[in-house]
């Protein structure tokens, strides 16, 4: 799992939500989301599961499909190459 490419898909999955209500839909904080998002973190597994539900995924696709995961694109990086 590489968690800076997790975290940039759950960042696009959330789309325009704001992030203090998807923290709140996942009974979570928004600093333990922010740090799901920006790679700093790896969620626990019950809420990986919820995470899943939420977007209507699977936690493998979000978590450990490393071909979703080659699709995200880095703002941060975006015509670095």
């Amino acid at each position: 799992m590489n968690n800076k490419k997790t975290g940039i898909l759950l960042a696009q999955l959330r789309g325009t939500r704001n992030q203090n209500d998807v923290a709140k839909e996942l009974g979570i904080s928004v600093s333990a989301l922010s740090m799901y998002e920006n790679g700093e973190r790896t969620p626990r597994d019950e809420i990986k599961i919820k995470i899943a539900k939420l977007y209507g995924r699977s936690i493998e696709e979000i978590f450990f499909n490393s071909n979703v995961h080659d699709t995200c694109i880095d703002p941060v990086n975006i015509g670095a190459n």
